[in-house]
């Protein structure tokens, strides 16, 4: 074996700018933000955003770096710049309990919401008063596998580039569109105005969702708006929707977790959709 690579010093001016990148103020000036482990390094090398890389550099701990040897030759051919750190220049930069070795620096990737709506989408998720970074990440994971079209963070809800909630995500963060910053108000009607039927998901609901399958009013286009993990969605937000539907209960459980609840009303959308009749459908309907 050869000699061992140095590590970057942790005073390193590239080093601190990472660690930087941990407050969301310095975020947003950057326009940069954190991706850790290797599930979101794999993701994050093969995209680009306005035709440029998404992977700006990445730290790794020298164990990482052989576990995944193939993943940093894959970056490395893309040109991008590694530093092998050690375990404390990791743990200082990820922020958490047990880094993963791995953590990238990325450049911002949301789309503005008109781009997202010029793409006629047919199953949205709008994260409104969403304050839980983990809570934000797994809806956004959530809306990814059920098939979503993109995924609208409004001006009330937490940051999606706050580590936590990049880190829920598990790479779902950049699979599908991202609409940040919107206001709610203008959310819904840019949707509506797309041939969108908005519906807000909240356990105090008029409508039940086994009703509305039922009646086969799921399978066109629609947006879910799912609200704040302890109150809800507030009656001004509720009122923006075209219903107000709530998951059944069937068993002795006061509620469902608000990402439990999203998976259930995104998954019901993309079977509907899928179904005879529905937009998706082979050869069915092309509402919207």
């Amino acid at each position: 074996m050869g000699p061992a690579a140095e590590l970057i010093s942790p005073r390193s001016p590239r080093v601190t700018a990472a660690r930087r990148l941990t407050r969301r103020s310095f975020r947003g000036k950057e326009r940069r933000f954190l991706a850790e482990g290797p599930q979101a390094v794999r993701e994050a090398v093969g995209h680009r955003a306005d035709g440029l890389p998404t992977l700006l550099e990445l730290f790794a701990t020298p164990d990482a770096a052989e576990r995944h040897a193939d993943l940093l030759a894959a970056v490395r051919a893309g040109g991008v710049p590694v530093h092998l750190a050690g375990d404390d220049v990791i743990a200082g930069i990820s922020g958490t309990v047990t880094p993963q070795g791995l953590v990238g620096v990325c450049r911002f990737l949301d789309r503005p919401l008109d781009e997202v709506l010029a793409a006629r989408p047919r199953l949205v998720a709008v994260l409104a008063h969403v304050r839980d970074p983990g809570n934000a990440g797994t809806v956004l994971r959530c809306a990814d596998a059920a098939g979503a079209d993109a995924v609208v963070f409004t001006d009330a809800s937490v940051d999606v580039y706050n580590p936590k909630a990049v880190r829920a995500s598990v790479g779902s963060l950049f699979h599908l569109p991202v609409a940040v910053g919107v206001p709610v108000g203008d959310a819904v009607r840019g949707l509506t105005g797309a041939g969108v039927r908005v519906l807000a998901g909240d356990g105090g609901g008029d409508r039940d969702l086994d009703a509305e399958l039922d009646a086969g009013a799921m399978g066109g286009p629609t947006a879910w708006i799912f609200g704040n993990e302890a109150w809800g969605l507030p009656e001004e937000t509720r009122a923006l929707a075209d219903a107000v539907v709530r998951v059944p209960l069937h068993g002795r459980a006061e509620s469902l977790n608000l990402a439990t609840a999203a998976a259930v009303c995104l998954y019901a959308s993309a079977r509907a959709q899928r179904a005879p009749g529905g937009c998706r459908a082979p050869g069915g309907s092309a509402a919207g």
